[in-house]
């Protein structure tokens, strides 16, 4: 099969925080699994995006959900005009053509699907496809990637203690406030002075994390927001459409949030 169009072709803006890009790069020359985990909206997928070009390899991406199968992931037989021909999953196409397969928020899979993973995540290196009968060898080039939030674990939503321990693992966090703000720059094209504005927006959401807010405002709102201003949109309007709005039904907290707005603009 041709992947051709998973190669990620244009660089991805990315601004390492820490040794993180060493780390996978070493973590890649030994096909060592691999955990990303942070907040959402903190660059965890960028950064995959990121290594995929760098690396020069295909990525497959899946969005993790409660309803997700192990079909989902492996592959099901499927009627076509020739008749019921099995067609891969994600995860099987990037084990036979040696892609980077990338499980985002893997914690929001049923337990049963995280767990076809395992036999691909130790020494063995194989993906069991029971209902063709076949036992895949992975490709020397295959190389999985979770993500996964911590803070949203629960005891119905975290993974294994047998799923955590196959992984390596880096930790993400928001950038620092002058790399924050020229994210938001690059990627919205807003000036760094209304950039700064909202990283400090930012700051005072993510300080309720904890009290009324179970996340602060992520770098991927902040962005929203700049490209809502870039439209015209005044800055605390395009605050409440892309930060406070979507971030809580609190009254009290959005009031909050309005008055630390209000107090930078």
């Amino acid at each position: 099969m041709n992947l051709e169009s998973y190669l990620i072709t244009k660089e991805p803006y990315y601004s390492a925080t820490h040794n993180e890009v060493r780390l996978f790069e070493a973590a890649y020359a030994s096909r060592m699994p691999m955990m990303l985990k942070g907040p959402t909206g903190c660059g965890k997928t960028r950064f995959v995006e990121y290594m995929a070009w760098k690396l020069k390899k295909p990525l497959i991406t899946v969005s993790c959900h409660e309803d997700m199968t192990a079909s989902d992931l492996v592959g099901r037989y499927l009627l076509d005009a020739e008749g019921t021909v099995w067609h891969d999953g994600p995860l099987t196409m990037a084990v036979r053509n040696g892609a980077v397969c990338y499980l985002d928020e893997i914690v929001e899979a049923r337990q049963d699907t995280s767990v076809v993973i395992h036999s691909l995540t130790d020494d063995r290196r194989m993906l069991s496809l029971e209902k063709k009968n076949e036992v895949l060898k992975a490709h020397k080039d295959f190389h999985i990637v979770i993500s996964y939030n911590p803070g949203y674990q629960s005891v119905l939503k975290d993974l294994k203690e047998s799923t955590k321990q196959r992984f390596g693992a880096i930790d993400f966090d928001f950038p620092t406030p002058e790399d924050e703000a020229k994210i938001i720059a690059h990627e919205s094209g807003i000036d760094m002075k209304t950039a700064l504005k909202l990283v400090t927006i930012s700051e005072r959401s993510r300080n309720l994390k904890g009290h009324g807010l179970d996340e602060g405002a992520s770098t991927r709102m902040l962005i929203y927001v700049a490209q809502l201003i870039t439209q015209g949109v005044s800055l605390t309007e395009a605050c409440q459409v892309a930060l406070v709005l979507p971030i809580t039904d609190d009254h009290d907290i959005r009031n909050a949030l309005s008055s630390a707005i209000a107090a930078c603009t």
